[in-house]
């Protein structure tokens, strides 16, 4: 697996990539914004650990373009800051991030969140390779979803590699109530060590991908006490 390292302190990077080698993990680093841009475009990296404070374009910006580009691979990012604050916390995870720590962090923990993401994609390994709803279909070998509102015209959606495993899930079981801890025990492991809430915004982020209304939704569904399900008929 290939991580990029986005950090412009010398000494957080040079730690951050002794620690993951250690692990087995192949590092690049890189200590501005629009040079990582241009590594994630030549190189495509499994995984981006990317620092929010960096000069030039800073890892929100960097974080943002990185989802809007056209790829092959959309990689995980697991988002490091100064900042503590939920504001900080929920913007960052707006723009795209899989992932938050914040610093001064244990390189220890660091490692166990890598593994935890990576981890999400390895299990698709050997599971089936299509879901089907009525009006959805993901291919998980080739990682491509598409809705199907209309049978002539299935459109394939831009989805980040956690809104993918996300929607993977609840098409698993369709009607199924999740609570936000179900989810994050499914999609991070017993590994996760942030605030629950990371799963309202990445239902938000998703809802405005596949819903014909994101406000009135008619697939992600609120369940209120609970946490959410998925409507839809299985074929």
């Amino acid at each position: 697996m290939d991580i990029l390292i986005v950090e412009d302190e010398t000494a957080i990077a040079d730690l951050i990539q002794l620690y993951l080698e250690k692990e087995g993990f192949t590092c690049h680093v890189c200590h501005r914004g629009d040079v990582a841009l241009d590594y994630v475009q030549t190189h495509q990296p499994d995984l981006i650990i990317l620092d929010l404070m960096l000069p030039g374009l800073d890892g929100l910006e960097v974080c943002a373009r990185i989802r809007q580009r056209p790829g092959a691979k959309d990689p995980y990012i697991l988002m490091l800051t100064a900042k503590g604050e939920e504001i900080d916390r929920i913007v960052g995870l707006s723009t795209g991030a899989d992932d938050y720590l914040v610093k001064p962090f244990s390189p220890r923990e660091l490692v166990a969140r890598v593994r935890a993401l990576l981890r999400r994609s390895l299990r698709q390994t050997g599971s089936q390779q299509l879901q089907r709803t009525k009006h959805f279909t993901l291919d998980l070998e080739q990682r491509i979803a598409q809705r199907h509102l209309t049978p002539e015209r299935p459109e394939t959606l831009d989805l980040t590699a956690l809104e993918f495993e996300l929607l993977a899930t609840f098409m698993s079981y369709p009607g199924r109530a999740w609570s936000r801890t179900q989810l994050i025990d499914k999609l991070w492991g017993g590994d996760f060590y942030g605030d629950e809430r990371v799963v309202d915004t990445h239902i938000a982020r998703l809802r405005k991908k596949i819903e014909p209304d994101p406000a009135n939704p008619s697939f992600v569904k609120t369940v209120i006490g609970v946490g959410y399900k998925f409507e839809d008929v299985a074929v």
